[in-house]
This record gives structure tokens, sequence and C-alpha cells, in this order.
């Protein structure tokens, strides 16, 4: 939408105009499941009175000045626009049934057949729909057979970061819906011992930490510019490419238990939930090119992830008051740098934890790294000298040149409500991009899904490849309940 910017209007961030550029648009898709029928009246009520319809980027459009600047300009907000009903059931490949068809369809919140036929719906969704510019860049799907609501909310408007702490400040406690339930885990300190050996043993400490981040801040930046320019991933049965974000997509989830991811963290020590991630990546990206292309490719052949950052200075989630204050240290929008995630294919040995391991080593280099950062920096830096168009393509090229997209997020600890409605699964996704495959994670009261975003044409059965990483965990958590017994 096109018009004469006015003093009220709010510029768009320089992270805002790379999502609205048509290469690079993205739509976050959130998936909640409701274990009760919703109620299209309840619902439209509460959302008339939630926080959403109150924060001012749901409530702006976004236009375009004479000189080619995009704002967010305030807008009378109309609710009935941005609802989308639907009530009849769908079935596998996402598309409605007649009432004489749903006979035989269980309506119990695990059935899954009902799961695969959203999971299809939200996979037309990324490819084929975008976010209508005529009214702020947000809708509510109501899927009512399915007892499912899927949000779509433009990149544009915010990051995980933001739109978790918004969901968060809309739920509520599954006994007392009124009382916010916690995001994270209470941060434990350990008391600092004092001393002249202490005091110099941590002085030594902080310049050898001080030469690491230099020394791989300068390697990883390096790399990220040189990837993102010139080298790609060696192309293999699940690699993407230019033009393969317009192909029809399919969606799996992969399931696991928190406290698996926990055991396995405790084999060995110093690692990460996030560590667990990745090495159960690895060892699924294995087993399943593996399957598909038997004994075709080289021992240690790297595959190229890329991960958005929060690079935030207080990156754990907050009150949303707190991201809306203007000085605040968690401030809202899109504050996320990326990072360069190299997994390597290993044929399966005898010890699982082998892939953990790997992982370990190299997500250890990149914790002393400022890369997240430096992206971030330069992204801002090459959009106010040469403008939206060259960073869009340098994004673009990247993520031609990379084989998938990774993101991991903390959700609620326990289980919330929403609009009053108990909720029994929460997920989510983006719409598609040049890669083949993208891989989102979501935790939520203890359970953990990955959603699988992929080019069907390229994977066509995501739901084996989900499988895989299914069984990669499984295996690590036994090999890591042999050695924590030892």
């Amino acid at each position: 939408m096109t018009s004469r910017g006015t003093f009220s209007d709010e510029p768009l961030s320089p992270a805002g105009r790379l999502f609205i550029d048509p290469k690079t648009d993205v739509v976050i898709h959130c998936i909640a499941i409701s274990k009760n029928p919703i109620d299209l009246d309840v619902a439209k009520t509460a959302l008339k009175s939630s926080v959403l319809v109150q924060h001012p980027r749901f409530c702006s459009l976004l236009v375009r000045d004479e000189n080619g600047f995009e704002h967010w300009r305030r807008t009378e907000l109309d609710i009935d626009r941005h609802f989308i009903v639907i009530n009849n059931r769908l079935n596998k490949p996402g598309k409605f049934v007649g009432e004489h068809e749903t006979q035989g369809f269980d309506d119990d919140e695990g059935d899954g057949d009902g799961e695969e036929a959203v999971n299809q719906y939200v996979a037309d969704l990324s490819v084929s729909s975008p976010l209508s510019m005529d009214k702020p860049l947000w809708e509510l799907h109501l899927l009512k057979a399915h007892k499912c609501v899927v949000f779509r909310i433009h990149h544009a408007l915010g990051d995980g970061f933001s739109l978790m702490s918004m969901l968060m400040a809309g739920s509520g406690k599954v006994d007392v819906p009124a009382v916010v339930p916690a995001a994270v885990p209470p941060i434990k300190t350990e008391g600092i011992k004092s001393g002249k050996r202490r005091d110099w043993f941590w002085l030594l400490s902080l310049l050898w930490g001080v030469i690491k981040m230099v020394r791989y801040t300068l390697v990883f930046v390096l790399e990220f510019v040189v990837r993102s320019l010139f080298v790609c991933d060696r192309k293999t049965v699940i690699s993407g490419g230019k033009g393969v974000e317009l192909w029809p997509r399919k969606l799996a989830t992969a399931k696991f238990l928190l406290e698996d991811m926990k055991e396995v963290k405790r084999a060995i020590p110093n690692t990460t939930i996030n560590d667990v991630l990745l090495a159960m990546v690895s060892s699924g990206l294995s087993r399943y090119l593996e399957h598909r292309t038997p004994n075709a490719l080289h021992e240690g052949l790297r595959l190229t992830g890329v991960a958005m950052v929060n690079v935030r200075a207080n990156p754990r989630l907050q009150e949303l008051s707190e991201v809306m204050e203007k000085n605040s240290k968690a401030r809202w929008g899109n504050k996320f740098g990326a990072t360069l995630i190299p997994v390597f294919h290993h044929k399966g040995g005898n010890n699982p934890l082998q892939y953990l391991k790997r992982v370990k080593v190299m997500n250890d280099k990149k914790k002393y790294s400022m890369e997240a950062y430096f992206t971030y920096k330069i992204r801002d830096l090459v959009m106010t000298l040469l403008g939206p168009k060259y960073v869009c393509l340098l994004y673009y090229k990247l993520l031609c040149n990379t084989t998938f997209t990774i993101s991991n997020f903390v959700g609620p600890l326990e289980h919330i409500t929403l609009a009053g409605y108990p909720i029994s699964n929460i997920k989510f996704n983006t719409s598609s991009l040049p890669q083949a495959i993208s891989m989102h994670m979501l935790s939520y009261a203890g359970r953990v899904e990955m959603q699988l975003l992929v080019a069907k044409d390229i994977i066509p059965d995501p739901e084996f490849l989900a499988k895989c990483f299914q069984d990669a965990l499984l295996e690590m958590r036994t090999a890591a309940i042999a050695t924590n017994k030892a």
C-alpha cells in the first residue's frame, strides 16, 4: 500500500524490511490444539480484550511512502476480517470433507489422522497464501472440527522471542486462568570464591576467553560471508536451491520427551539441550541419507544449517510489559543475527553418543564467538548503505547455499489456557524457504515437538524423516543411561 508518510508513522526496522521482500517473505504459523471444542463467539470476545489487539504492531497497516520507505500506520481494527473459520473436517491431504464423510474419524485430541490433516493445511498455507496488505499482517484460522487454531503472523511484526512473550502474556494457568504461567526456570547462581589465587586464575581465564572470542568470531564471520557469496553445500537428495520456496510442501511432526533429552545431556559434562538437538539432527539426517542413497556419500560430509539467534542483552523470555519498554534490554521487534550450524554425515557406529561429542566440540567454539551479533550489525549496515534489495539477495543466496534452517524455543513449562480453553499442544513453523527442509522445535509442558516443513518433490516422506530423528534420540538415550549408571 503506497501512501504519504506522516509524523505519526513508525518506520519499519531493517529486519522487517528483509521479511517483506518477495524472495525472503516469511510468515510465522503457530498451531494451538485445544482439549475442548472452540466456540467462535467466545474466541472473538476473548481476542477483542486480549493483549494482541492492544499491541500497536497488530493494529497497524504496512504502508510505503513516495520515497519507497515502509512505515507502520495505526488503523481501526476489524476483528472479523482477521478470522477465517473452517467448519468442515479436513482429510489427510488437507482438503475439506463433507459431513457424510466424517464417519469413522476419531475426535480425540491424539487422533493421528487429524494431526496429519492440520499439518497439510498449514503446509499449503506456507506456499500459496500470503497475508493481505490491506489489513494488519496477521490472521487467525479456526479449524472447528479439529479444535485447532492457527495463528498466522508476519515475521515483520516481530521475532519468535517477541511473539512468545505475547503468547505467555495472553495465557493463564489451567487451574487458575487469571495467573500467567512460568515460561522459563529460575536462573541458578553460584557464589564466587575470593582470594588472590582465585583472582589471578579468574583474570587469566578472562584473558584466554577474550582471545578465543576474537579468534572464533573472525573465523565464523568470515565463513558466513564466504558462504553467503560463493560456497555452497554439496548437492544431496535433500538439497534445495533457487525457486524451491515456490514448490509444494508437506509438514510432519517429530515428537520427543524433554526428560529424554535431559538424560542424554547428563551423559557428557557441560552439554546443553541445543547440543542434544543438533546431535539428534546430525544422526537423523545421516540415517535418512543412508536410506535414500546407501553408501553414496563419503564419511564426514558437511551439511550446513542456518539458525536465527536472539542478540538481545537479556535473551531470556520476559513479561510483555518489559519487552514493550523503550529502553528495555529485551525490546520487542526482530532482534536476531544468523549463525551457521554445520552437522556432518556419519554412518551409524557402536556409540550413538559420538554424534553428541562431535557437535559439542563445534558448539563450544560457537559459544565463544560473536557471530550472531556481527551478522546482525552487518545486515543493518548493508541495509543502510545499499538498501534492502542487496540484503535480501545476500540472505536468499545464503539460504540457497545451505541445506536446512533450524530453530529451538523454550515454551511454557506447564499446560496453559488461551481464552479460557486448556491447550494440549503448541507447535510452530514458518512459510517456505529456498531450502528443502526447515526444522522448528518448541518445548511445551515436558514434551518437545519439531515441525519438519519439506519440499515434497525433494523429500516425499517427511514422516520417515521424523522417525529418523526420534530413533536417533532414543538410541542416544539408551547409551546415555548406560553411561550414567557406569
